[in-house]
Protein backbone atom coordinates (compact mmCIF):
# COMPACT_ATOMS: atom_id res chain seq x y z
CA UNK A 1 0.00 0.00 0.00
CA UNK A 2 0.94 3.06 -0.93
CA UNK A 3 -1.50 5.87 0.65
CA UNK A 4 -1.28 6.95 4.07
CA UNK A 5 -4.94 7.51 5.20
CA UNK A 6 -6.64 8.42 8.65
CA UNK A 7 -8.11 5.46 11.23
CA UNK A 8 -11.67 4.86 12.13
CA UNK A 9 -13.24 3.97 14.85
CA UNK A 10 -15.44 1.31 13.24
CA UNK A 11 -16.12 -0.40 10.08
CA UNK A 12 -19.32 -1.78 8.31
CA UNK A 13 -19.11 -4.67 5.54
CA UNK A 14 -22.53 -4.14 3.33
CA UNK A 15 -23.99 -6.09 1.15
CA UNK A 16 -22.32 -2.90 -1.09
CA UNK A 17 -19.96 -2.06 0.81
CA UNK A 18 -16.50 -0.42 -0.95
CA UNK A 19 -13.37 -1.67 -0.26
CA UNK A 20 -10.11 0.85 -0.89
CA UNK A 21 -6.40 -1.28 -2.11
CA UNK A 22 -2.86 -0.43 -2.49
CA UNK A 23 -1.81 3.20 -3.70
CA UNK A 24 -0.16 3.48 -6.94
CA UNK A 25 2.04 0.50 -8.17
CA UNK A 26 2.61 -0.33 -4.69
CA UNK A 27 1.45 -4.04 -5.24
CA UNK A 28 1.36 -6.83 -8.01
CA UNK A 29 -1.85 -7.18 -9.28
CA UNK A 30 -3.08 -9.17 -12.02
CA UNK A 31 -4.47 -12.71 -12.30
CA UNK A 32 -2.75 -13.58 -15.63
CA UNK A 33 -2.86 -18.04 -15.68
CA UNK A 34 -0.68 -20.09 -17.75
CA UNK A 35 -2.52 -23.15 -17.99
CA UNK A 36 -4.22 -24.75 -20.72
CA UNK A 37 -8.21 -23.97 -21.10
CA UNK A 38 -8.91 -27.35 -22.24
CA UNK A 39 -8.47 -31.15 -21.70
CA UNK A 40 -8.52 -33.30 -24.68
CA UNK A 41 -7.61 -36.46 -23.10
CA UNK A 42 -6.34 -37.37 -26.43
CA UNK A 43 -3.48 -35.90 -28.43
CA UNK A 44 -5.36 -35.49 -31.37
CA UNK A 45 -9.08 -35.77 -30.03
CA UNK A 46 -11.52 -33.59 -33.20
CA UNK A 47 -13.16 -32.73 -28.93
CA UNK A 48 -12.16 -31.70 -25.76
CA UNK A 49 -13.67 -33.70 -23.03
CA UNK A 50 -13.26 -31.37 -20.04
CA UNK A 51 -12.63 -28.17 -19.21
CA UNK A 52 -10.09 -26.56 -16.79
CA UNK A 53 -11.26 -23.46 -15.02
CA UNK A 54 -7.93 -22.10 -13.14
CA UNK A 55 -8.13 -20.02 -10.02
CA UNK A 56 -7.94 -16.58 -10.14
CA UNK A 57 -9.87 -16.45 -13.53
CA UNK A 58 -12.38 -13.14 -13.67
CA UNK A 59 -16.18 -14.53 -15.22
CA UNK A 60 -15.00 -13.27 -18.64
CA UNK A 61 -12.60 -15.25 -18.63
CA UNK A 62 -14.54 -18.19 -17.91
CA UNK A 63 -17.42 -17.43 -20.30
CA UNK A 64 -15.22 -16.95 -23.14
CA UNK A 65 -13.49 -20.45 -22.13
CA UNK A 66 -16.82 -22.33 -22.24
CA UNK A 67 -17.64 -20.76 -26.09
CA UNK A 68 -14.24 -22.20 -27.27
CA UNK A 69 -14.68 -25.66 -25.76
CA UNK A 70 -18.49 -25.58 -27.20
CA UNK A 71 -17.48 -23.81 -30.53
CA UNK A 72 -20.00 -21.30 -29.70
CA UNK A 73 -19.86 -17.73 -31.12
CA UNK A 74 -17.47 -15.03 -28.72
CA UNK A 75 -20.30 -13.76 -26.08
CA UNK A 76 -22.92 -16.70 -26.35
CA UNK A 77 -21.86 -17.91 -22.97
CA UNK A 78 -22.36 -14.41 -21.62
CA UNK A 79 -25.73 -13.97 -23.29
CA UNK A 80 -27.16 -16.94 -21.91
CA UNK A 81 -26.67 -15.79 -18.62
CA UNK A 82 -30.11 -13.81 -19.12
CA UNK A 83 -32.06 -16.99 -19.13
CA UNK A 84 -30.06 -19.02 -16.42
CA UNK A 85 -31.48 -19.34 -12.94
CA UNK A 86 -28.42 -20.11 -10.95
CA UNK A 87 -28.06 -20.50 -7.76
CA UNK A 88 -26.36 -17.57 -6.14
CA UNK A 89 -26.74 -15.76 -2.86
CA UNK A 90 -29.27 -12.52 -2.69
CA UNK A 91 -26.04 -10.45 -2.00
CA UNK A 92 -24.79 -11.63 -5.76
CA UNK A 93 -27.62 -9.86 -7.57
CA UNK A 94 -27.51 -12.56 -10.13
CA UNK A 95 -23.63 -12.05 -10.66
CA UNK A 96 -21.75 -15.37 -10.49
CA UNK A 97 -18.32 -13.59 -10.19
CA UNK A 98 -16.96 -15.29 -7.27
CA UNK A 99 -18.96 -18.05 -7.73
CA UNK A 100 -17.45 -20.05 -11.01
CA UNK A 101 -15.58 -22.57 -8.86
CA UNK A 102 -12.32 -23.40 -9.93
CA UNK A 103 -11.83 -26.94 -11.04
CA UNK A 104 -12.28 -29.68 -14.01
CA UNK A 105 -15.59 -29.88 -15.71
CA UNK A 106 -16.54 -32.68 -18.02
CA UNK A 107 -18.02 -31.54 -21.52
CA UNK A 108 -20.09 -34.40 -21.52
CA UNK A 109 -21.57 -36.85 -19.54
CA UNK A 110 -24.47 -39.96 -19.90
CA UNK A 111 -23.86 -39.33 -23.55
CA UNK A 112 -25.17 -36.26 -23.22
CA UNK A 113 -22.97 -33.06 -24.76
CA UNK A 114 -22.43 -29.87 -22.10
CA UNK A 115 -24.21 -26.67 -22.50
CA UNK A 116 -23.22 -22.92 -21.10
CA UNK A 117 -26.50 -23.44 -18.70
CA UNK A 118 -25.03 -27.20 -17.73
CA UNK A 119 -21.67 -25.78 -16.90
CA UNK A 120 -22.48 -22.97 -15.25
CA UNK A 121 -24.87 -24.67 -13.12
CA UNK A 122 -21.99 -26.85 -11.89
CA UNK A 123 -19.49 -24.34 -11.28
CA UNK A 124 -21.96 -22.63 -9.39
CA UNK A 125 -23.01 -25.63 -7.51
CA UNK A 126 -19.59 -26.77 -6.89
CA UNK A 127 -19.10 -23.31 -4.97
CA UNK A 128 -22.09 -23.34 -3.12
CA UNK A 129 -20.83 -26.92 -1.81
CA UNK A 130 -17.15 -25.32 -0.49
CA UNK A 131 -18.78 -22.24 0.49
CA UNK A 132 -21.89 -22.86 2.53
CA UNK A 133 -20.49 -25.62 4.39
CA UNK A 134 -17.97 -25.85 7.58
CA UNK A 135 -15.14 -24.74 7.36
CA UNK A 136 -15.91 -21.67 5.28
CA UNK A 137 -19.48 -20.85 6.72
CA UNK A 138 -18.24 -21.09 10.70
CA UNK A 139 -15.17 -19.19 9.56
CA UNK A 140 -17.26 -16.46 8.08
CA UNK A 141 -19.63 -16.21 11.18
CA UNK A 142 -16.33 -16.36 13.46
CA UNK A 143 -15.06 -13.05 11.79
CA UNK A 144 -18.73 -11.45 11.59
CA UNK A 145 -19.01 -11.89 8.19
CA UNK A 146 -21.43 -13.45 5.58
CA UNK A 147 -19.97 -16.13 3.13
CA UNK A 148 -20.49 -13.38 0.34
CA UNK A 149 -18.12 -10.99 2.14
CA UNK A 150 -15.91 -14.30 2.49
CA UNK A 151 -15.58 -15.14 -0.97
CA UNK A 152 -14.96 -11.23 -1.80
CA UNK A 153 -12.09 -11.07 0.25
CA UNK A 154 -10.71 -14.09 -1.15
CA UNK A 155 -10.91 -12.71 -4.73
CA UNK A 156 -8.50 -9.86 -3.85
CA UNK A 157 -6.13 -12.57 -2.14
CA UNK A 158 -6.08 -14.69 -5.14
CA UNK A 159 -5.32 -11.73 -7.44
CA UNK A 160 -2.99 -10.51 -4.87
CA UNK A 161 -1.16 -12.80 -3.85
CA UNK A 162 2.46 -13.60 -5.50
CA UNK A 163 1.80 -17.66 -4.41
CA UNK A 164 -0.08 -19.50 -1.67
CA UNK A 165 2.67 -18.70 1.08
CA UNK A 166 1.54 -15.07 0.83
CA UNK A 167 -2.28 -15.36 0.92
CA UNK A 168 -2.32 -15.72 4.51
CA UNK A 169 -0.50 -12.68 5.25
CA UNK A 170 -2.47 -10.46 2.74
CA UNK A 171 -5.74 -11.38 4.12
CA UNK A 172 -4.33 -9.93 7.41
CA UNK A 173 -4.01 -6.92 5.51
CA UNK A 174 -7.21 -6.49 4.49
CA UNK A 175 -8.56 -7.63 7.37
CA UNK A 176 -6.30 -4.95 9.62
CA UNK A 177 -7.02 -2.22 7.05
CA UNK A 178 -10.52 -2.71 7.48
CA UNK A 179 -10.77 -2.83 11.09
CA UNK A 180 -9.08 0.44 11.28
CA UNK A 181 -11.11 2.25 8.84
CA UNK A 182 -8.40 2.29 6.04
CA UNK A 183 -9.21 2.22 2.60
CA UNK A 184 -7.73 -1.02 0.93
CA UNK A 185 -6.09 0.59 -1.46
CA UNK A 186 -6.18 -2.30 -3.07
CA UNK A 187 -4.46 -2.11 -7.41
CA UNK A 188 -6.58 -5.64 -8.64
CA UNK A 189 -9.64 -3.57 -7.71
CA UNK A 190 -8.33 -1.39 -9.76
CA UNK A 191 -7.72 -3.53 -12.56
CA UNK A 192 -10.99 -5.61 -12.47
CA UNK A 193 -13.02 -2.10 -12.92
CA UNK A 194 -10.87 -1.49 -16.07
CA UNK A 195 -10.46 -4.61 -17.37
CA UNK A 196 -7.37 -5.08 -17.31
CA UNK A 197 -3.96 -7.20 -15.48
CA UNK A 198 -1.47 -4.71 -14.73
CA UNK A 199 1.49 -3.68 -12.32
CA UNK A 200 1.18 -0.32 -13.07
CA UNK A 201 -1.36 1.64 -11.05
CA UNK A 202 -1.27 5.39 -12.00
CA UNK A 203 -2.74 8.75 -10.18
CA UNK A 204 -5.50 8.82 -13.01
CA UNK A 205 -6.15 4.98 -12.17
CA UNK A 206 -6.97 6.17 -9.18
CA UNK A 207 -9.27 8.79 -9.52
CA UNK A 208 -11.81 6.31 -11.80
CA UNK A 209 -15.45 6.47 -10.90
CA UNK A 210 -16.74 3.11 -10.05
CA UNK A 211 -17.54 1.25 -7.06
CA UNK A 212 -14.39 -1.17 -7.48
CA UNK A 213 -12.34 2.28 -7.05
CA UNK A 214 -10.46 1.15 -3.21
CA UNK A 215 -8.74 4.12 -3.39
CA UNK A 216 -11.66 6.28 -3.26
CA UNK A 217 -14.59 4.18 -1.45
CA UNK A 218 -14.22 2.46 1.72
CA UNK A 219 -15.24 -1.14 2.69
CA UNK A 220 -15.46 -4.26 0.49
CA UNK A 221 -16.23 -3.98 -3.67
CA UNK A 222 -19.78 -4.77 -4.48
CA UNK A 223 -19.03 -8.23 -5.72
CA UNK A 224 -15.75 -10.36 -6.11
CA UNK A 225 -13.19 -9.47 -8.09
CA UNK A 226 -12.34 -13.09 -9.62
CA UNK A 227 -13.15 -16.53 -8.44
CA UNK A 228 -11.13 -17.83 -6.16
CA UNK A 229 -9.91 -21.34 -4.93
CA UNK A 230 -9.64 -23.23 -1.91
CA UNK A 231 -6.40 -22.02 -0.88
CA UNK A 232 -7.65 -17.99 -0.68
CA UNK A 233 -10.86 -18.92 0.55
CA UNK A 234 -9.02 -20.64 3.92
CA UNK A 235 -6.69 -17.54 4.16
CA UNK A 236 -9.83 -15.37 4.18
CA UNK A 237 -11.37 -17.02 6.76
CA UNK A 238 -8.11 -17.67 9.04
CA UNK A 239 -5.52 -14.77 7.97
CA UNK A 240 -2.00 -15.15 10.05
CA UNK A 241 -1.66 -13.23 12.75
CA UNK A 242 0.26 -10.03 12.16
CA UNK A 243 0.15 -6.35 12.16
CA UNK A 244 0.89 -5.37 8.43
CA UNK A 245 -0.86 -2.63 6.65
CA UNK A 246 1.22 -2.46 3.29
CA UNK A 247 2.94 -5.04 1.54
CA UNK A 248 4.53 -4.53 -2.36
CA UNK A 249 5.88 -7.35 -4.52
CA UNK A 250 9.48 -5.97 -4.70
CA UNK A 251 10.34 -8.66 -7.51
CA UNK A 252 9.05 -12.12 -7.71
CA UNK A 253 9.04 -14.00 -4.79
CA UNK A 254 10.24 -11.46 -2.56
CA UNK A 255 6.65 -9.47 -1.04
CA UNK A 256 7.64 -7.66 1.77
CA UNK A 257 4.48 -6.72 4.29
CA UNK A 258 5.26 -4.15 6.83
CA UNK A 259 3.16 -2.13 9.61
CA UNK A 260 5.46 1.00 8.92
CA UNK A 261 4.96 3.44 6.26
CA UNK A 262 8.31 4.67 5.90
CA UNK A 263 9.85 1.46 5.83
CA UNK A 264 6.38 0.78 3.08
CA UNK A 265 7.73 3.73 1.24
CA UNK A 266 11.18 2.62 0.72
CA UNK A 267 10.13 -0.71 -0.40
CA UNK A 268 7.99 0.92 -3.42
CA UNK A 269 10.52 2.78 -4.37
CA UNK A 270 12.64 -0.25 -4.56
CA UNK A 271 9.67 -1.47 -6.46
CA UNK A 272 9.89 1.35 -8.96
CA UNK A 273 13.91 1.55 -9.22
CA UNK A 274 12.90 -2.53 -10.37
CA UNK A 275 10.37 -1.47 -12.89
CA UNK A 276 12.43 0.97 -14.13
CA UNK A 277 15.22 -1.39 -14.38
CA UNK A 278 13.41 -4.57 -16.03
CA UNK A 279 9.41 -2.85 -17.64
CA UNK A 280 7.37 -5.33 -18.44
CA UNK A 281 4.63 -5.21 -20.41
CA UNK A 282 1.12 -4.76 -19.92
CA UNK A 283 -1.04 -7.39 -20.00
Amino acid sequence: MYLNTPSRRTIRLTRRGRVALIAAGAVVAGTAVAVPLLSTGEEEAAKPTSLVIPEGWRAGQVYAAVDKALSLRPGSTKKSLEKLDLKLPNEADGNPEGYLFPATYPLERDGKRATPDSLLSAMVDTANKKFNGAPIAAGAQRNAMNVYQVVTIASIVQAEAGNKADMGKVARVVFNRLERGMPLQMDSTINYALGRSTLRTTEADTRIESPYNSYQRMGLPPTPIANPGEDAMRAAISPVPGDWLYFVTVKPGDTRFTADYAEHQRNVAEFNAQQKASPRPTK
